[in-house]
Order: structure tokens, then sequence, then C-alpha cells
């Protein structure tokens, strides 16, 4: 984002509209700070400016990932998906990505208010490395790790922050246990916020398999859905795998 504080009348209007408080006011004008400004475009698109002092530009690599991560109407050039660059696991119904047996797991790292640096990112990536899991190929995330195996993401955009960046993986249900305790062990190492969210097939009864394990872990879920079901297009055929 551009400000030109040349123009600025000094209202005060726009530093609330900031979801991560980079704007402030700075000799009666405003100013950002463009090491905390995820280049969401709130500013620019609120039109909370009386002046139009806001100018929203096109990012160079790697700050263009903040403009992808955090800008909902930034298309993803390696997923074609706008916003954070997932479609998570809200179309399994259609891809059938997660399979009985196996849990699909969202993490989404960072939220408005406070944002995520991908230095924290990557301390879940590659503590969930640690314990096995399959990172979800279609996911931005993935495509900037430099090794899967590790987690290892690249280094050109470790200091970039956006909004929130969503970390997808999958693993068998036995090993549920094992991640939400290396997750537990990343989050007392991390200056974010973080929520979870999981996928699984429905048992024949209704229940959730996954439902005894939070059960004994002491966890709490809180069951929903939210599905975007492909029109036109077959579902998931999960009996016969098609």
């Amino acid at each position: 984002m551009k400000l030109d504080s040349d123009n600025c009348i000094g209202c005060e209007l726009c530093p609330p509209y900031c979801p991560v408080n980079a704007i402030h006011m700075k000799n009666d004008v405003a100013v950002i700070d463009d090491d905390e400004c995820v280049e969401c475009g709130v500013c620019f698109r609120s039109r909370v400016c009386p002046v139009d002092v806001f100018e929203e530009v096109v990012a160079p690599w790697p700050r263009a990932v903040r403009q992808v991560m955090s800008n909902p109407l930034i298309e993803n050039p390696d997923t074609r998906i706008p916003g954070r660059g997932t479609e998570e696991v809200k179309t399994n119904e259609v891809t059938g990505r997660i399979k009985p047996g196996f849990v699909g797991m969202g993490l989404e790292m960072g939220r408005p208010g406070t944002g995520t640096r991908f230095t924290d990112v990557q301390k879940m990536t590659q503590g969930l490395a640690e314990v096995g899991v399959n990172f979800e190929p279609q996911n931005p995330v993935t495509l900037w790790m430099t090794d899967k195996k590790t987690g290892k993401i690249r280094d050109d955009i470790l200091n970039e922050k956006s909004l929130s960046a969503i970390v997808e993986v999958s693993f068998p249900i036995d090993r549920l246990k094992a991640v939400l305790k290396k997750i537990d062990e990343v989050a007392q190492q991390i200056d974010t916020v973080f929520s979870i969210t999981t996928c699984v097939k429905v048992l024949p009864d209704g229940s959730l398999p996954t439902d005894k394990i939070f059960q004994e872990l002491g966890i709490t879920p809180y069951p929903g859905s939210k599905n975007n079901i492909g029109i036109g297009r077959p579902r998931f055929n999960f009996e016969e795998g098609t």
C-alpha cells in the first residue's frame, strides 16, 4: 500500500480500519508501518479517507506473498484460488481428498488483529513434519516449501507477514493424538494465534471417529459443517474410491 502523507488532512479516520494496526499518526498525518502492513487493501477499499490518499499497488516478490494471502480479492497465482489460496477440505464431498480412516486438518495461523509471520508458520510445518503428516499439495504454504519432509519454507518469505496462512495436512486417525501433542508443543514457541479444523468421514451411526480421541484428551470439539458442493459435479463415491 502507498499513502500520500503530503495530502493527508489528519482526520484520523483511517487507523481503526487497519486489521493489523499498521496505520498510525505521526506529526498529525497518517503513515503506514511497512513492516507491519500485510497488503490486505482494507484501508483502500473501505474508502474511509475523504481525500483518497491510499493507493493499492502490485507488490513485488517476496512482498507479494502478503497480498495473495491477505487480500481476498487477489487470486493465488499457483493454486488459482483467491482468499489465502486454498479451498481447504470444504469440497471434500467432491474431491475425496480425505478418505475413511484419515483426518484432514487445517491450521489457520493468524487472524485479523494479529496476523502471522512465516517464521511462525514454519515452526508449525516443521513440527508437523516431525510426526509424519502429509502436506496438502494444492496449498500455497505447501508450494512454498523447499523440503516437504522437514516442513522447511523458502528463506525469502520467512519474514513476510499476512493476515493468516492455512497449513493443511492429512494423516491416519491413529496419529491424531501425536499430531495434537506436537501442535501443543509448537504453540508455546510461536507469537501468534491459530485455530484448528478437522475433517473426517462420518460413521454410519452419525458419529465421528475422532470423538473418542478428543474426549480422551479432554478436548471439546465444536462440530459443524461447511460444504461447497460442486454444482453439476458428482459427489465422490468413498465406498468405491472413485
